[in-house]
């Protein structure tokens, strides 16, 4: 080939069109979709939930629901055209060629096979493991940035945070090293350090290795940071396509403007109308509703050969949530922040420390005393394909707790189980299907609108729009902040993502293994942070200077 010549694309979709067979009838789930992948670049797709980002990258490595189908177009793999290939085709492209990241960890890691075996069978499937696969598998874990990779190899996925599992699953996309990398959502659960140390390393394969990324994603920054290219899809159509910077600085078409519109940055201050009932509310004036004082959780984990070691997840914790505001409890996967939110929501006993909600120790509460406590602190948690019972459609998901408490008639009931699907953009149509059949940002807002349906006094909110696009991240965060001016609710906001606590939080919690290492009004740790811990976390959020 002479200097001059033009590369050959790696990934080149033409007219791409997917549908979906249904009982209503076909779903036209892709149309007309173009967009080219050339050898080592990076191409990111951006949009929101079922605008057809997922569904058109799960096509190109023959993943499609077994309803689903390309109906027209061509998907080229180094020119062939792999579009209807057949599965054993698939089959020999999947490991070696193209390498795969899906969003989800709990539906994706086999719950009964350890981390480690789960990553040498990847490894043995492409012929990789090598002489020595414990050394290989250990390698592989660590390069995903998981620490201590010999002793989390012989944990389970229940073992790890919900970071620490979507690592794992880093991991075995990686582990092969593929010339293309399907990474669907890759990052969502991830602190923003480990973020920045993921992408570092798919950089790193990009430079050295000539590996491409397809990366679906609905963080902006991410994209901007991350991407030579962004295709932006709406409604299974793309609207926007063109250089990463070019676009989200520039953007054409109203969809990419409503989009970084929505995007959380630092310099966001909360809006006029969230004042006056941070006024109304402060800190100084307000009681405390939740106080936690001296909280402390340690665990044993197996070390191999019936010996056990103890792991403090959390170390001696205290702070407080006034009634009607929202603290943030902000660090890594790790750091013990959703090992908190399981003790407070009493899911959890506690080694010692004292957890008091209203007044009340809720250490030693009974049944019936619970079951109140239940009714007045609902939670909403990080994983909702976990959360969501596969075998309830939407309509019984969320009716449920009002039946079990005694609300209402089925008449009443199903009225506002319509009205709660309203409050979280959902149609009332939603409440007819299954888990299974929405989105992962749909199956949240489901989560969202159950923890709404008791209407709690607190919400325990982990991780609760870390799976979000940013417009419908938009939308709840503004939802939470109406329920909380409307009825006085008060949050205990657990995330990673600091541009979301910017527009969400009164007050911040930043935690680092087990510790709080500073705490404070939301603009003084943003304006002034005094830890070096806090400084790294907000030096890492992705996109903070790009749009």
């Amino acid at each position: 080939m002479s200097e001059n010549a033009t590369p050959k694309p790696l990934l080149e979709v033409k007219d791409l069109a997917i549908t979906f067979s249904t009982p209503d009838g076909p779903v036209h789930a892709v149309r007309d979709a173009n967009f080219t992948v050339m050898p080592g670049e990076t191409v990111a797709i951006v949009g929101e939930s079922g605008s057809g980002k997922s569904t058109s990258a799960l096509a190109a490595i023959g993943l499609l629901a077994g309803n689903g189908r390309v109906s027209a177009g061509q998907i080229l793999f180094d020119g062939e055209d792999i579009a209807n290939a057949s599965e054993k085709r698939f089959v020999e492209l999947r490991g070696n060629h193209i390498g795969m990241v899906p969003q989800d960890p709990m539906s994706n890691l086999n719950p009964v096979w350890k981390i480690g075996f789960q990553v040498k069978e990847t490894l043995k499937a492409n012929g990789l493991a090598g002489d020595n696969p414990k050394k290989r598998v250990a390698q592989v874990l660590a390069d995903a940035g998981l620490p201590n990779p010999e002793a989390r190899a012989n944990q389970y996925p229940h073992e790890f945070s919900g970071g620490m599992r979507q690592r794992a699953l880093i991991a075995i996309g990686l582990a092969c090293r593929p010339r293309l990398l399907i990474a669907d959502e890759p990052t969502s659960a991830l602190d923003v350090t480990v973020q920045q140390q993921i992408l570092d390393h798919l950089d790193t394969m990009t430079s050295e290795l000539g590996t491409a990324v397809l990366l679906i994603t609905h963080d902006l920054g991410l994209a901007a940071e991350r991407a030579e290219k962004v295709v932006v899809m709406y409604k299974g159509r793309v609207v926007e396509y063109g250089p990463a910077l070019e676009i989200l600085r520039n953007p054409k078409h109203p969809y990419t403007q409503r989009l970084i519109n929505s995007a959380p940055s630092l310099s966001a201050a909360r809006g006029d109308k969230h004042e006056a009932i941070v006024e109304e509310t402060s800190p100084a004036k307000a009681e405390p509703l939740l106080s936690v004082s001296n909280l402390t959780k340690v665990f044993d984990i197996r070390k191999g050969f019936g010996k056990k070691e103890k792991f403090t997840a959390v170390d001696n914790v205290s702070f407080e949530i006034p009634k009607g505001t929202t603290t943030a409890v902000v660090g890594e996967s790790g750091s013990g922040k959703s090992t908190i939110a399981q003790m407070v929501l009493n899911l959890l006993d506690s080694t010692s420390g004292e957890i008091t909600f209203d007044g009340q120790q809720i250490g030693n509460l009974s049944e019936k005393q619970l079951f109140k406590y239940r009714r007045r602190v609902q939670p909403i948690f990080q994983d909702p394909y976990g959360s969501l019972d596969p075998m309830y459609s939407i309509y019984r998901t969320i009716e449920e707790p009002l039946r079990i408490h005694g609300i209402g008639n089925s008449a009443s009931r199903q009225k506002k189980v319509k009205e709660l699907l309203d409050q979280v953009s959902m149609p009332a149509a939603t409440m007819h299907r299954f888990p299974n059949e929405l989105s992962g940002g749909q199956r949240q807002r489901i989560a969202i609108a159950r923890a709404l349906a008791l209407q709690p006094e607190m919400i325990v909110c982990d991780e609760a729009v870390s799976a979000l696009d940013v417009l419908v991240q938009a939308q709840v965060l503004e939802l939470l902040d109406e329920l909380q001016r409307d009825m006085g609710l008060t949050y205990l906001f657990i995330t990673h993502d600091l541009a979301v606590v910017r527009q969400i939080a009164d007050n911040v919690c930043v935690m680092e293994r087990g510790k709080i290492v500073e705490q404070g009004s939301v603009d003084d740790i943003f304006d002034a942070p005094k830890s070096d811990y806090t400084r790294n976390l907000l030096a890492a959020i992705p996109g903070a200077t790009l749009i």
